[in-house]
Parts: C-alpha cells; sequence; structure tokens
C-alpha cells in the first residue's frame, strides 16, 4: 500500500500561520517595553534586569491564571477585543496583593485551528492588560492542537512575574481590630462564575445580542464581556508608601472568602452590602436564575473587584487618593476582633465564612 507523503500542515497544524502571527503581534508587544525590559519576541527565553527596574533588596512574587469560561461566551460572540485583559488583570491583581508590581507576562494561547486574526485580537489586546498594569509582555506560546480543541474554540493562561522591596510586602500582619474596610468597584462580572451565567442565559433562552434595562442598551454580550478592572495603578504607590495594611483580590468566592485569605489570626471582617447598590448586570444575573443572596455573595463580585484594608485614621485620605486615581471607593466594613473570617450582611440576611483559606484558589 503506498501512501502519500504526510506534512504537519495535513495533521491540521500550519507553521506559517504561527509564524505570521508572531511577526504581526510584534508591535504590539513592543509597546509594553518598560524599564527593565526591551521586548524581542522569537527568542527561547525572555530576560528582565531588576536592577534596571529600580529593586535593591527585591523579593519576586509570581501568579498564573486564566480567563475560564468567559472565552466561551467571547468565541460564542465573536467578541475576542478584551479578554486578553481579562488575563492580564486576574494575574497581575494577585500580585499587587501582595505590594508586588507586576514587572513581566508570558502568555499561552492553545486552539484547535490557528485563526491569525483572531488570535492577533487576543494578543493585542493581552498587550492592552500589560500597558495598563505596566508590565511588559516579553514572551509566550502559541499551541495550535487539532483534536484536543474544536476547530474554533481556544483557551489561555497567563503568568506573570513581579518584584517588591522586602521591606514593602504586603502580608496583612500589620491588620488589626478597627480597621476600616473599603471596596473598589469592579468593572462588572470580572472572569469568575461565568459557567452560572452561561447556565442562566441558556436556561433563559437569552440571545447574546439580545438588550436589557441592566445591560444600559448594550447586547448582553457585550455587558458581560466587559474586561477586568486592573488595579495596580491606583494602589502601587499607596503600597509603597506603606499606607495599606491589607489587600483582597475578589475573585471567586467573592468577598466571604476572599478577605480572610489576608486576615491574621485574630481578626473577623465585617462586611455591610447595604453600603453599595448592586449592580444591574448582577441584579439581572440573579433574578434570571432565582440565585440565593448567599451563593450571589460566593459566586460573584457583586460589585467591588478589590477589599482595601486601612488604619481607621487613614482612611479618608486612602479613599480620596484612590478617588483621585480613578477609582469609585465606597466604606464596606471594618475589622473586628475574632476568629479569622468574614460576615457579610445586607438587606437579605448575613453570611458568614470562617475557617482554612490556605487552599482557596479563584477560578
Amino acid at each position: 500500500m503506498s501512501h502519500k507523503p504526510l506534512t504537519y500542515a495535513d495533521s491540521g497544524v500550519s507553521i506559517d500561520a504561527g509564524n505570521r502571527l508572531v511577526k504581526a503581534i510584534g508591535p504590539a508587544a513592543q509597546s509594553t517595553s518598560r524599564p527593565g525590559a526591551e521586548v524581542a519576541l522569537g527568542g527561547f527565553g525572555g530576560l528582565f534586569d531588576l536592577k534596571a527596574a529600580g529593586y535593591s533588596d527585591p523579593l519576586l512574587v509570581a501568579a498564573n491564571d486564566g480567563v475560564g469560561t468567559k472565552l466561551k461566551l467571547a468565541i460564542d460572540s465573536g467578541r475576542h477585543s478584551g479578554v486578553g485583559i481579562d488575563l492580564v488583570a486576574m494575574c497581575a491583581n494577585d500580585l499587587i496583593v501582595q505590594g508586588a508590581e507586576p514587572l513581566f507576562f508570558l502568555d499561552y494561547y492553545a486552539c484547535g485551528k490557528l485563526e491569525p486574526n483572531t488570535a492577533a485580537k487576543v494578543v493585542e489586546s493581552i498587550a492592552e492588560g500589560c500597558r495598563i498594569a505596566g508590565c511588559a509582555l516579553i514572551g509566550g506560546e502559541t499551541a495550535e492542537m487539532p483534536g484536543m480543541y474544536a476547530e474554533q474554540d481556544y483557551d489561555l493562561a497567563g503568568f506573570c512575574v513581579g518584584a517588591v522591596n522586602r521591606d514593602q510586602l504586603l502580608t496583612g500582619e500589620r491588620i488589626a481590630p478597627g480597621d476600616v474596610i473599603l471596596g473598589l468597584a469592579s468593572s462588572g462580572v470580572h472572569s469568575n462564575g461565568f459557567s452560572l451565567v452561561r447556565r442562566i442565559i441558556a436556561d433563559n433562552g437569552w440571545a447574546l445580542d439580545q438588550q436589557f434595562a441592566e445591560t444600559g442598551g448594550t447586547g448582553l454580550a457585550e455587558a458581560l464581556l466587559t474586561p477586568t478592572r486592573i488595579y495596580i495603578r491606583s494602589l502601587l504607590p499607596l503600597a509603597r508608601q506603606e499606607r495599606i495594611n491589607g489587600l483582597a483580590h475578589i475573585t471567586g468566592g467573592g468577598l466571604l472568602e476572599n478577605i480572610p485569605r489576608v486576615l491574621p489570626e485574630n481578626c473577623h471582617a465585617m462586611v455591610d452590602a447595604g453600603q453599595w447598590p448592586l449592580p444591574p448586570i448582577f441584579a439581572l444575573l440573579q433574578s434570571g436564575g432565582a440565585v440565593a443572596p448567599d451563593e450571589m455573595a460566593r459566586t460573584f463580585n457583586c460589585g467591588v473587584g478589590m477589599a482595601v484594608i486601612v488604619a481607621a485614621p487613614d482612611a479618608d485620605d486612602v479613599a480620596a487618593a484612590l478617588e483621585a486615581a480613578g477609582e469609585s471607593v465606597t466604606r464596606i466594613g471594618t475589622i473586628v476582633a475574632g476568629e479569622r473570617g468574614c460576615t457579610v450582611s445586607g438587606p437579605a440576611g448575613s453570611w458568614n465564612s470562617t475557617g482554612d483559606w490556605s487552599h482557596i484558589h479563584h477560578g
């Protein structure tokens, strides 16, 4: 039996398409250059010079994450220009929680069939996220894997490394009873809870371009795909000035399970959900899925993307500085003496979370 000589392209993988993508995204990556990193794609590894970035006694802090099933909504609606910002945000916001400045970022793009235009939009939005966060996009990997993914599907993972001078590391050890919790507004659903979001959409038969009063005159997919807010530029100066006692990135698990991750053993967070209105997009999801208030509090950020814990005498000044930096700030609670945990109370009742959060990871 004679066989036609096979090529890699015959198996569904196009090296030429990959090369075209690297060439197309070069300018986007170059636009993220910063002190310590002169971006040049195509090498086997990326370099970063900590001394050039101004660090004298640095600790490195690393984080990795993905965008989750929000990507499926992007794929189904053909909207790919914001998910890269989500990817950077999910990693970079985890670094600032420890007082670290994001320095460089690497991405992993896996797909069933490489469509260079779609991939370029995604990577260009990753570069946009890096510019917002102030970190350099120094490399990445594109994997075309037919048979592993459906032809139109893709997945993303991100890896971010940051640094903090040893004496400025945020550990939460300064948090004490009497401290004030400030909430920084989220830009929407961010990148958690989308398996439930998609189930609600499917159960109601909503169309992705359907408009609701709660979506502000835009289509449903457009509203839900609003990129995750990146809080680096507003928080980093305050962290370096040691005006913040603790930070909690509000991802999967909501306020209930994320705030305790940064608390000392003798501190309990009391959050009053009546201090801010539930944003309309969350109200739409809650009503569409008949989602119980406690389930909302454990699944979504419900309008608060970052919790900032400060000493009570500093609360007004820190809030003013954050507002001047472009954040919407609300006093959402206080720290009291008690078992490490969080209680969220509001018009619909109260929910308590205590225990060991060392295993919690957003997803």
